[in-house]
């Protein structure tokens, strides 16, 4: 491979600050607003034009269930649930203040959502936002830590000094470039693209795998025939699609996300084609494809302590748990159209060609996990100093990154972050140096309902 040798220049420091966080997915976001109500000084950089991550620009409209799986107790607050309140006030969300067994799902106008986090962000006078910004590599100090990190965006390349970091990028990118060990797994789950259609409630009792598979001959770029989807709140004719997947692919590599986004579009052309020629009366309408394709798994950090599934799924009780879920443990297929579910109600599934070919208990008849907890360490890169990361990126095993991989539970990973910069800032302490307890404490002192030890 050539190389060139690029000049030295210098580079303008545009901000100083308390806390810098790459990312601006509602993970990041929430990190910002939860130091900045702390009184930091909080720089954020995006890469699109809007905050909110898959919620926005990846249109992925559902969160799910803030309760536990009796759906007698709350256990998810914070600014999930502020933005559900403000969001049910536009009459932009569905039904949230009830939970259940089956892990209700929780859909939502992700324009609506656009919004609201932009005036969340701009109520908060201590945050300065950078959109439409690449970051670009760390600058090191020579004890370890990170002293700022470049920035380039149309004004050009800049740099941002903070004494502490937050990587909320979801693929672990100032984790990476700082040095600190990463891994990726075996078999990460595929990603997809959703994409906005009009009118197709009105295909009416078309079963949509069936479609798929009678005409895959002649549309050879048709979806694997798994899909989900939701009606967008506020509309009587939007829904939100999602159905297609890309297989055998690895994400944090250019050349392989580039194939795939174009991929998913070719899946998503081929099935609204079909849908029209099928259905013609519907009208069906492509309104709207996501900025980005939707990731589900891509790199993980190797952290102060890996979340395993056999021990969040034993219900156990960690000294530094800053937060809480019941979506069960969701894996789809790398290699082929399958996905499994372990529900927390004692049920596994595993579905095949959206068939279900296995069913079985992995508790005891009659016996249920109320919900699991997600502790600080899994958020902590070995050996960081003034680093911690928040996302899809946390060190996590495959059965409990399958579960805790959704919004709701990363948005919470976002505000203890957040908090925990603070506490080690405010201390002079390591990341690795700080009280789980005093994060947990300090984040249902902002209205978090993190239960217990």
């Amino acid at each position: 491979m050539k190389q060139i040798t690029i000049p030295a220049e210098t580079i303008p420091v545009l901000e100083e600050a308390d806390i810098c966080v790459i990312g601006g997915s509602c993970t990041g976001l929430f990190a910002a607003v939860r130091a900045a109500r702390l009184g930091a000084k909080v720089v954020l950089i995006e890469k699109h034009n809007c905050f909110g991550g898959a919620a926005t620009a990846g249109l992925v409209c559902m969160w799910h269930s803030i309760f536990d799986i009796t759906g007698k107790k709350q256990i998810i607050g914070g600014l999930t649930f502020e933005m559900m309140e403000r969001l049910e006030k536009r009459g932009a969300i569905g039904e949230f203040r009830k939970g259940g067994p089956h892990v209700p799902r929780i859909p939502f106008n992700s324009s609506e959502l656009t919004l609201e986090l932009d005036a969340l962000a701009q109520e908060h006078l201590g945050i300065r936002t950078f959109f439409h910004t690449f970051f670009s590599r760390p600058v090191m100090a020579g004890d370890g830590t990170i002293s700022a990190v470049i920035a380039e965006n149309k004004s050009g390349r800049f740099a941002v000094a903070a004494k502490f970091f937050i990587d909320a990028s979801g693929d672990g990118l100032l984790c990476r470039a700082a040095g600190f060990p990463m891994r990726r797994a075996e078999h990460p789950q595929p990603p997809t693209a959703c994409a906005l259609l009009e009118n197709f409630r009105k295909t009416g009792d078309v079963d949509l795998k069936a479609l798929i598979e009678r005409n895959r001959q002649r549309y050879p770029d048709l979806p694997c025939g798994y899909s989900w989807g939701t009606a967008v709140p506020g509309s009587e004719d939007v829904y939100m699609l999602s159905a297609t997947r890309v297989l055998n692919c690895d994400c944090m590599e250019a050349d392989a996300i580039t194939r795939a986004e174009f991929e998913s579009r070719r899946q998503i052309r081929a099935l609204t084609s079909l849908l029209r020629e099928t259905v013609p009366d519907a009208h069906v309408t492509l309104l709207g494809l996501p900025a980005e394709i939707g990731v589900r798994e891509s790199c993980h950090i190797i952290s102060e302590g890996t979340l395993r599934g056999k021990e969040m799924l034993a219900g156990n009780c960690y000294h530094d748990t800053i937060g809480a879920g019941t979506y069960p443990v969701d894996i789809h297929g790398n290699a082929d159209d399958s996905i499994s579910f372990l529900h927390l109600t004692g049920s596994r599934q595993l579905f095949r060609s959206r068939t279900l070919v296995r069913e079985e208990r992995w508790l005891p008849e009659g016996e249920f996990l109320p919900f699991y907890r997600i502790p600080l360490s899994c958020l902590v890169p070995r050996g960081a100093k003034n680093l911690i990361a928040a996302g899809r990126m946390l060190d996590a095993d495959g059965d409990s990154f399958g579960a805790v991989r959704v919004m709701v539970n990363l948005n919470q990973c976002g505000e203890a972050a957040g908090v925990a910069a603070c506490c080690a800032l405010n201390s002079g302490k390591a990341i690795t140096e700080v009280d789980g307890a005093e994060v947990r404490k300090t984040l249902n002192r902002g209205g978090s309902l993190v239960p217990d030890v």
